[in-house]
């Protein structure tokens, strides 16, 4: 496993983390045991990062993490995230952020997470959310600077809504946050365009989510693939979405067939190769996912032949929006 800064946290973290989401369930069925094994075999393998939230599952997700490292020896940094009060999700450009993330209800919802980590300090507190018409006024971020002064947070981040993700730049160039979790992958590469080089410029430590496009990169669907109800996936390939994605990553896998590697480690080196990236979350769920991304880091690094195929591409979708 190699390591990297977290931006100008000070906290050298693994370039593979453990994304936790999934063992907090909205993935379909997951066995807690999986859940646990998943994670010690994961920090066995010298990961020492793993990214979580509130609302995955409702804390469950925080406290199988703090149940599992109450066993450990080793020292492993985790990122959580308190999303804004009830509301509309992205928040819109007319949500007052004094209604969505108001001082009461953060301290609250922090004691909370340093009582679901079972911890004095939250190594990274990220914002769930955000909306650049919040820019002007980032209040949140004085609120998390008081508490990150009281000894309750050691860094703190913000998790950028899909749809504008470089809402979040004004914030980098700001001072205003330590870390930024964004969506980068094959398919989506505008954050190489202005926030990734604005993040080395500013040292602020990127987290690089949906790495696997919610699976599609992995190349192990298919145009017939189909979810649960229960299954956030569901939704996110509704309608031809999915055999929109899989054609795509068909071409993919012809393009990357002399490497001699799979989708999921193209996937994940891909995002490595961006020098402002600090870690790579892939969702692990159970022992053979733990393995099989954490060997992703021990891999040669692509070949400028195959980035620049990779490039290709970059699939513009706005959000679903365009047509096939």
């Amino acid at each position: 496993m190699k390591y990297r800064n977290l931006g100008g946290t000070g906290l050298d973290v693994s370039e593979i983390g453990f994304g936790a989401w999934a063992i907090g369930g909205s993935w379909g069925p997951q066995n807690e045991k999986d859940s646990i094994d998943a994670l010690h075999r994961a920090i066995d393998l010298g990961l020492n990062f793993i990214d979580t939230a509130a609302g995955y599952g409702n804390g469950k997700s925080e406290r199988i993490i703090a149940e599992v490292l109450k066993t450990r020896k080793e020292k492993v940094w985790v990122a959580t995230k308190t999303p804004p009060l009830p509301g509309k999700w992205p928040p819109s450009p007319y949500c007052n952020v004094d209604e969505r993330y108001p001082e009461k209800y953060l301290r609250e919802n922090v004691e909370e997470r340093l009582r679901n980590l079972q911890t004095d300090t939250i190594d990274v507190l990220q914002l769930h959310t955000w909306t650049r018409a919040w820019n002007r006024n980032p209040r949140p971020f004085e609120i998390l600077r008081k508490l990150q002064a009281e000894g309750k947070i050691r860094a703190i981040g913000v998790s950028t809504p899909e749809q504008d993700q470089n809402s979040v730049i004004d914030l980098m160039r700001g001072g205003w946050v330590d870390t930024v979790q964004v969506i980068y992958n094959i398919f989506e590469q505008e954050p190489a365009a202005e926030l990734l080089p604005i993040a080395k410029e500013t040292n602020v430590g990127i987290i690089v989510r949906v790495v696997f496009d919610e699976g599609a990169l992995t190349g192990k669907y298919t145009a017939d693939t189909k979810f649960p109800d229960d299954d956030f996936r569901k939704n996110y390939f509704a309608g031809d979405r999915m055999g929109r994605a899989v054609e795509r990553a068909e071409k993919i896998k012809a393009d990357i067939a002399d490497t001699g590697l799979t989708m999921p480690q193209v996937a994940l080196k891909f995002a490595l190769m961006h020098p402002a990236v600090s870690s790579v979350i892939p969702g692990i769920r159970n022992v053979a996912q733990a393995e099989a991304n954490i060997g992703a880091s021990d891999l040669p690094d692509l070949s400028e032949a195959t980035m620049l195929k990779l490039r290709e591409h970059n699939w513009q979708r706005g959000f679903w929006y365009g047509g096939k």
